[in-house]
């Protein structure tokens, strides 16, 4: 599946996109976001704290108990804002 992360996401991850492919366990857009935040420091600190972070799986956005099979495209952002 293809990853892609927005905004600080991506700047503290180092990368906008990368194909995963997670482990069998790995269910969840949150169980995602923790087995992501072991791959290094850069993720470690992306993923610190998984509850300011937002998911969309295939362009619907979701909530962290969110299935991930089948999925095509995972992406991660901070919170937005309007004005």
């Amino acid at each position: 599946m293809k990853l892609r992360y927005f905004a600080w996401v991506r700047e503290r991850i180092g990368k906008a996109e990368e194909d995963i492919e997670p482990p069998a366990g790995v269910a969840t857009v949150g169980e995602l976001m923790a087995w992501l935040a072991g791959k290094g420091d850069g993720y470690a600190y992306a993923f610190e704290n998984p509850k300011v972070i937002r998911a969309a799986i295939d362009k619907r956005h979701v909530r962290t108990d969110a299935r991930i099979k089948g999925a095509g495209e995972i992406a991660f952002f901070p919170p937005m804002t309007g004005g």
